[in-house]
């Protein structure tokens, strides 16, 4: 049993919400009530005074998701070890393990990947991402945006699941979820070199968001590539360099 028990009305409202979402058992006490026998962990907020010898979990007003999250790994597997596994792409899949009970699944564009992990992963004790070795240019952008977290590199060969009827767009994060269960190599950072298939993508990206309707070079597309400039600022650069031969 979940307890929710505090006098911070938003921390109140916000739990329940997520807990009724999730369709979880729990009740809720005044602090300083006496707790259910079967109660296993406590829902409170961060100023709240609870005496009890079962976990307490505390909670501010928007991090609620995160303290149900906690108190839901908590219930079901003890705690364990928060992992993030990543199926890279354009839109990569993420999902975030604690223990081996999914906590949170996104499916986001690449610019915004990186920070929503490290939010994930914020507070985390021992954190580690686990990325699949596919989709080489986005994933080494990742990589580089994760400095200073742990990563290991998984083949992701057969990670990606068939999909029947009305599965359809969920292949990216079950596979982020099955790359989180795997091992693989530890790494501080990837470095690869473009293919020139890799760099012509590049480069009708470049033509196709260009209003005038002009691609980058190979120079600047190799520094897409490497994660150094986005294509809209590799653009910029190259109306720049332009107009200081005109």
């Amino acid at each position: 049993m979940i307890v929710v028990a505090t006098t911070d009305f938003e921390v109140y409202h916000e739990a329940v919400a997520e807990l009724r979402e999730r369709g979880v058992q729990f009740t809720t006490i005044e602090p300083g009530d006496e707790f259910p026998e079967n109660t296993n962990v406590v829902i409170t907020g961060a100023d709240d005074e609870i005496e009890t010898p079962v976990t307490v979990v505390r909670a501010k007003p928007d991090e609620c998701r995160h303290a149900v999250e906690e108190a839901l790994a908590l219930m079901r597997s003890g705690g364990g070890r928060t992992i993030v596994g990543i199926d890279p792409g354009e839109r990569p899949g993420i999902a975030v393990l604690n223990g081996d009970i999914v906590i949170a699944t996104f499916h986001v564009p690449l610019a915004q990947a990186a920070a929503i992990i490290l939010a994930e992963l914020e507070g985390a004790v021992d954190p580690l991402v686990r990325i699949g070795d596919g989709a080489r240019l986005q994933g080494t952008r990742l990589i580089d945006d994760l400095d200073g977290i742990p990563i290991e590199l998984v083949d992701e060969t057969g990670t990606t699941p068939y999909l029947g009827t009305g599965a359809r767009g969920m292949g990216d994060v079950i596979a982020a979820i099955n790359i989180a269960h795997l091992s693989g190599e530890r790494i501080t950072e990837r470095t690869i070199e473009p293919t020139a298939g890799e760099l012509q993508v590049i480069k009708t990206r470049s033509r196709e968001q260009s209003p005038e309707n002009r691609a980058i070079g190979e120079e600047l597309a190799r520094r897409v590539a490497a994660g150094e400039l986005t294509i809209e600022e590799a653009l910029e650069e190259h109306r720049q360099q332009l107009n200081d031969r005109d």
